[in-house]
């Protein structure tokens, strides 16, 4: 029989109704302004307090995940215990974990694969009330969107226990690992900042020497610098606060770091090389079509791989084409060629391009994920689950049907403006709703041509 765990801090920790929690964390990683992240995070330490108290440092290390939306299929999270003992680490048995804004399920074949492992045990006794993972679930489902968890709450375990189960799930860019901590609790604020900013250092450094005064998930972020320090993984500090600085007094402060651990820039090399493959692929495209000289690009095996992709075109950063496909139905390489040599001689809103415009053109192509159908009973669920500067969205009603890019974020940051846009675009009214009216979203890898490169 399937078993689910429900929240057990909502309304404390974080709002109880979906429509509230979907505002409060959209808001928070809009403010946390990630910008365009060199490098993807493999493993996130991220703090588990009151959303009031910590939500913003958390939000900073989860906007660095939107580029891997669609891509992250399983998230280990680890977190300290704060109400029942027990020893090792421990696994629950339940099949889900729930949220106000819905099911998680658990990852059954990554449980399977630890539970032979002395350190790790069973007790939904240790999960049932346990704050320390369950408030990064609405973040992790907002940016993420469908994943598998692997939950394991830490008690009296051993960096190199810990460890030892990180070598077990570790994967490869499918799974995320979260490590759940908060530093020093109690301290006057200055003392707190000086306490805090040394045990980043050790963070940073790799060094798995933290004690529970300096942070009470000690013992999993252990296990994490025990791992990272023999794998070569490189830490990077994305966020250091305490709750004087975002809710709270500073006679009694509780700190909080959010810190994103690299593997050796592997991800940055294969994202870069990717891109520069189809901005040439595209280039190439529209050069040949338009009488030019092409460009040359390396034809990579995965360019023969069905996949959606748009390809923009802007000069002077107006827009001057834009062509896409929503579902993956051609290889990459014929979708990139289509797109590109359709959005310079066949968006209606502009005339064809010409030859002599080609070397002020600048060419942007997105990637897409598969679309996701949204789930909701009304648009203000609806409204509540879009996540800014993330989603791609698909409206469609009857024979409407419309999409933006997650770029178009930047033009119309608030939900409602860009959701009566989208119906506008449909040629719906703004404000317009049905019951019929289906939303599906995706997520984009983009890249485009430097500026300086096109002129």
């Amino acid at each position: 029989m399937s078993k689910t765990r429900p929240p057990a801090v909502a309304g404390s920790f974080y709002p109880a109704g979906a429509d509230e929690l979907g505002r409060s964390v959209a808001t928070m990683l809009a403010a946390a302004q990630p910008g365009h992240a060199a490098r993807l995070p493999k493993a996130l330490i991220v703090p588990h307090a009151g959303y009031i108290y910590s939500g913003p440092v958390a939000a900073s290390a989860y906007a660095r995940l939107a580029p891997l939306a669609g891509r992250i299929r399983r998230v280990v999270l680890l977190g300290p215990v704060h109400r029942v003992p027990v020893r090792g680490l421990a696994l629950p048995s339940v099949n889900a974990f729930a949220t106000p804004l819905g099911d998680i399920p658990l990852d059954d074949a990554a449980m399977s694969a630890i539970t032979d492992l002395p350190q790790v045990s069973v007790s939904d006794a240790v999960h049932a009330q346990e704050h320390s993972l369950e408030v990064h679930l609405p973040f992790l489902q907002s940016v993420l969107g469908d994943f598998r968890l692997l939950p394991l709450a830490v008690g009296d375990a051993t960096p190199a226990e810990v460890a030892g189960v990180l070598e077990r799930v570790w994967g490869g860019e499918e799974t995320l690992i979260v490590i759940s901590s908060d530093l020093s609790h109690f301290l006057p604020y200055a003392e707190a900042a000086r306490t805090d900013a040394e045990s980043v250092k050790h963070i940073i450094g790799l060094q798995p020497e933290l004690s529970h005064a300096q942070a009470c998930g000690a013992t999993p972020v252990n296990g994490l610098l025990n791992f990272a320090a023999r794998h070569g993984l490189e830490a990077e500090l994305l966020d250091l606060r305490n709750s004087g600085d975002t809710a709270g007094d500073r006679s009694r402060v509780v700190g909080y770091a959010a810190v994103a651990f690299y593997e050796s820039g592997k991800q940055t090399s294969d994202s870069d090389e990717q891109g520069d493959t189809l901005l040439a692929v595209a280039r190439n495209a529209i050069a040949t079509r338009l009488g030019s000289r092409g460009v040359e690009f390396t034809l990579h095996d995965w360019l023969h791989a069905p996949a959606a992709t748009f390809v923009t075109l802007t000069q002077q950063g107006s827009l001057r084409g834009c062509i896409g496909s929503l579902e993956p139905v051609r290889p990459l390489l014929e979708d990139v060629t289509a797109n590109a040599i359709a959005a310079a001689t066949r968006d209606f809103r502009f005339p064809p391009l010409q030859a002599g415009e080609l070397d002020r053109t600048h060419i942007e192509v997105s990637l897409l994920s598969d679309c996701v159908a949204m789930e909701y009973d009304s648009e203000q669920q609806a409204v509540a689950q879009l996540r800014p500067g993330i989603d791609g969205v698909v409206l469609q009603y009857e024979q409407a049907r419309s999409t933006f890019l997650p770029q178009v974020w930047e033009s119309l940051p608030r939900v409602e403006d860009f959701l009566a846009a989208l119906k506008q675009k449909a040629g719906l009214p703004g404000d317009f709703w049905h019951a019929d009216v289906r939303l599906s979203r995706y997520t984009v890898n983009k890249w485009k041509e430097a500026e300086a490169a096109r002129v």
